[in-house]
């Protein structure tokens, strides 16, 4: 079959997605409620927003479990319809792998006390939140890893193998080892992060004031634009927050490639390279994009704020398709729907382009041509950054089969895939359309 001659012909479906649609629309619904509940009142504060975060958790949780029954999936290692094996039997591993996780927490717990950075802004309230729920965490660990143990049809995880090694027992793998170290420093330092930034995200925009916000379309563009980040930063704290097997949203494996850690972890501080002042600061001398479309026509500015507004929905749907399952430098399952259907990743390219249209980085107030250089090919590297971190992505995620079908789809029936092909096509005249492989049913 010709795929770039042949538009009308059938696509097969696209692979199924390990997350479904409705996940991440209750978790939508339930930050909306919660969030105009809380500007109608005048709750901005740091309680309020730390309940955002619950908000969109705690109905993704219940839908997962009884709609999509994920924990049921295969996937979660769980065996559910046999019976539970006696405590006495579990107790051995299980304090292993307590001995492992808790070993782990103390090393990201140390971690937080030697680098300083975590004990000033705006890290100081993800510290608060760490210290206040330590020692409930501690204790919740006991009784979930035992009961979890009684189930498991591999006990022997990461963690166990961690306790292991430390407890000097036979058996341990360094392999397992190193993946579940990968994992939690995913964990130790996304998490940081996340609760950093929840309470002012929250703030700027529910305790914005809607008289001001709609009193133009600029200013209500810039509203909304400040509600897609909202809606991304507790979606994704939910993500690095339930990386849990019962609701098979647990990490299967964290990127061990040094490339994807590199390239993911110079886009966020304090390793940040695009902050004002670092080698890859595109902003010198730039104005925002309403500064140059200040004497256009109105109706110019307004679309042109409403295309922003769109690519930071797309950036934000895209957090939302994840439902529970959301993280950097981790495979979780596959996802296929939403914004993932048009293009592998969506959040980048949204991302990038809001970036372009926003700061117009070849206009410079200066009117130094060379400022205009500089910045253009700045932000033409900071690009390159996200196309290395996609990539770096992709090697991760390619062994597993569920992915390597939807590769396969979207390089063929994709929107974006589509339109590399005719790309390809005008730049070689006479190339013949790709012939389309069967999709295998794997995913």
């Amino acid at each position: 079959m010709d795929s770039t001659t042949s538009p009308r012909a059938a696509v097969p479906p696209r692979p199924a997605s390990a997350v479904s649609h409705g996940v991440g629309l209750v978790g939508l619904i339930g930050v909306a409620v919660w969030s105009t509940y809380c500007a109608l009142n005048g709750l901005t504060g740091e309680g309020p927003a730390l309940l955002n975060v619950l908000a969109a958790g705690v109905p993704m949780v219940l839908w997962s479990i009884f709609v999509d029954k994920v924990h049921r999936n295969p996937s979660t290692g769980i065996d559910w319809d046999s019976p539970a094996k006696p405590i006495r039997d579990v107790l051995d591993t299980s304090m292993t792998k307590l001995a492992g996780l808790w070993a782990t927490w103390a090393i990201i717990a140390a971690a937080y006390c030697i680098f300083r950075f975590y004990w000033k802004q705006p890290y100081i309230f993800s510290m608060k939140v760490f210290a206040v729920g330590a020692s409930p965490l501690f204790f919740i660990s006991i009784s979930y890893v035992v009961w979890l143990e009684r189930r498991l049809k591999e006990p022997r995880d990461g963690a166990w193998h961690f306790g292991a090694m430390l407890m000097g027992l036979p058996g341990w793998d360094k392999v397992a080892i190193q993946h579940h170290l990968r994992a939690w420093a995913v964990k130790g330092f996304f998490m940081a992060f996340m609760f950093a930034i929840v309470p002012a995200n929250f703030a700027a925009v529910v305790g914005s004031s809607m008289e001001t916000a709609l009193a133009s379309p600029m200013s209500l563009a810039r509203w909304l634009i400040g509600v897609m980040f909202l809606i991304d930063v507790a979606m994704a704290t939910v993500g690095y927050l339930l990386t849990l097997k019962p609701l098979d949203a647990h990490i299967r494996t964290a990127n061990p490639f040094m490339a994807g850690w590199v390239a993911a972890l110079m886009c966020y501080p304090p390793f940040i390279l695009m902050g004002g002042g670092s080698p890859l600061d595109y902003h010198p001398n730039t104005a925002h994009w309403e500064h140059w479309l200040e004497d256009a026509d109105p109706l110019v500015r307004n679309l042109y704020g409403f295309v922003l507004v769109g690519l930071t929905g797309v950036y934000a749907w895209a957090t939302v398709a994840f439902g529970l399952r959301f993280s950097n430098l981790t495979h979780r399952g596959i996802i296929t729907h939403g914004p993932y259907a048009w293009t592998k990743h969506p959040a980048y390219v949204a991302k990038n382009t809001f970036w372009w249209l926003e700061t117009l980085p070849f206009l410079v107030t200066s009117g130094n041509p060379v400022d205009a250089i500089r910045n253009t090919v700045i932000l033409a590297l900071v690009s390159g950054v996200y196309f290395w971190r996609a990539k770096t992505e992709e090697k991760h995620l390619m062994p597993d089969p569920a992915y390597q079908d939807y590769a396969a789809w979207m390089k063929l029936y994709s929107p974006m895939g589509r339109f590399h092909q005719k790309v390809r096509a005008l730049l070689t005249p006479g190339r013949k359309g790709s012939v389309a492989p069967e999709v295998s049913s794997q995913a």
